[in-house]
């Protein structure tokens, strides 16, 4: 009788040793040949290290992504032991202390944060002084041009917004001859999250910002004034942007529109690069890429985007979730996803590589934009701070409410939610 609860524990340990192997698991979204890379990735981490993964497949659509991590944290569940978040969403997992710290695997690994943008790292990845999350993947707003157009007429690469309002008004004109559909600069003006990030830029690249040096909200500020005025202005006043800027235009309404060769700038983030250079676009070989202009009074802003990588705080299995962090977080990982699926690396030190500057052209278009990136507040209310601008930025920009009043009314509602949380 002995003998048997010995081997009877004694097997289930190893079995339950076994289960824990394979309960490893990391959720990951996004487009179905994302999807296969991340499978063929993590069969290679498995090879490596005799860790067994499930990959978690979430959707494509990024609200849908974050709801399916929400629903499992809140209920205090072990999986998924690993997942990527989506920048404008770390704030709010940090917060809810859903996120495992890092700073102990990291001091005991010494594993190295320099070798990872410190701009990216300090306004993103720390919470309340704890290390919660690292970039696999950094995105930035860019500024896409018509390089054999601006040959064409003679006209420089803007470095201004000023100056990109001379040129596209002047090339427009002279193109709308034989394409009345040619617009001198498309981007994302629909009440989304992204007019948020233009929003960020136009005001940011203006001297401007969300909150003023003591970090209280500072929207109806003068500076921001000017710069909300200039983006309505570019589709009313001057009307180098089109009418449904306001109704329709996100990311790829923009990329299609451009790609079309129907614009002369475009706004848009590195993802429409690869696009824009494929065999059957009509602008492949004819675009260059830039960093986005600014004010006179300013300089250049990029609203950052990307992926972050972290380790949720109920996991049961965290020390293997760390190895998993290391391995996607590695040069050589950090390097195929670029070249492989045009992710923008997370490591600084990956841009300097040889195969990837001939693969990526712009690639330091891309390191430089980094450097000039502007963060989303990093709040666990950021979400609904983002609603406000999103319905009063869009009112002024449609012209439906002044740029002055359309601030001043999404600053009370603000400070209203701040208030809340305070």
């Amino acid at each position: 009788m002995h003998r048997f609860v010995f081997f009877s524990i004694f097997f289930g340990l190893i079995f339950l040793n076994c289960e824990k192997g394979h309960l490893l698991t990391i959720a990951v979204g996004g487009a179905p040949n994302e999807l296969d890379y991340w499978e063929k990735l993590i069969r290679e981490f498995e090879e490596r290290t005799g860790i067994k993964v499930k990959l978690i497949r979430q959707p494509t659509d990024t609200d849908q992504r974050r709801q399916s991590l929400i629903i499992p944290l809140k209920a205090k569940k072990p999986d998924p032991d690993v997942f990527l978040m989506d920048i404008a969403w770390l704030g709010g997992f940090a917060a809810s202390g859903w996120l495992q710290a890092l700073d102990d695997y990291v001091k005991r690994d010494t594993f190295d944060l320099t070798k990872f943008f410190k701009p990216v790292v300090t306004s993103v990845d720390i919470y309340e002084g704890a290390l919660v999350a690292l970039p696999v993947y950094i995105d930035c707003g860019l500024l896409y041009y018509r390089k054999d157009l601006l040959e064409k007429y003679g006209c420089p690469v803007p470095r201004t917004w000023e100056e990109l309002l001379q040129v596209a008004t002047l090339i427009q004109k002279k193109e709308r001859t034989r394409n009345p559909r040619f617009y001198g600069f498309v981007w994302q003006g629909a009440q989304y999250e992204g007019l948020v990030c233009n929003f960020l830029e136009f005001i940011t690249s203006a001297g401007g910002g969300l909150f003023d040096s003591l970090g209280n909200i500072n929207l109806c500020s003068k500076t921001n004034i000017h710069a909300l005025t200039f983006m309505k202005d570019l589709i009313h006043k001057y009307k180098i942007s089109p009418p449904n800027t306001y109704t329709e235009m996100k990311e790829e309404e923009v990329r299609i529109s451009f790609q079309n060769g129907d614009a002369l700038f475009e706004r848009n983030w590195p993802y429409a690069w690869k696009l824009h250079e494929s065999n059957d676009s009509p602008v492949k070989g004819k675009i260059g890429v830039t960093l986005l202009p600014a004010f006179k009074t300013g300089k250049t802003a990029s609203a950052l985007g990307g992926w972050h990588i972290g380790i949720s705080a109920y996991s049961d299995n965290k020390e293997q979730a760390w190895q998993l962090v290391k391995f996607i977080l590695s040069y050589e990982s950090q390097k195929r996803l670029a070249i492989d699926l045009g992710w923008n690396p997370g490591r600084e030190d990956v841009y300097e590589d040889p195969e990837l500057k001939h693969n990526l052209p712009h690639i330091n278009v891309l390191k430089e934009s980094f450097n000039h990136a502007v963060a989303r507040p990093n709040v666990p209310y950021y979400t609904r701070l983002s609603q406000i601008l999103q319905i009063y930025v869009n009112a002024a920009i449609s012209g439906r409410m002044g740029p002055e009043e359309a601030l001043k009314k999404a600053e009370e509602k603000m400070r209203e939610i701040i208030h809340t949380y305070e």
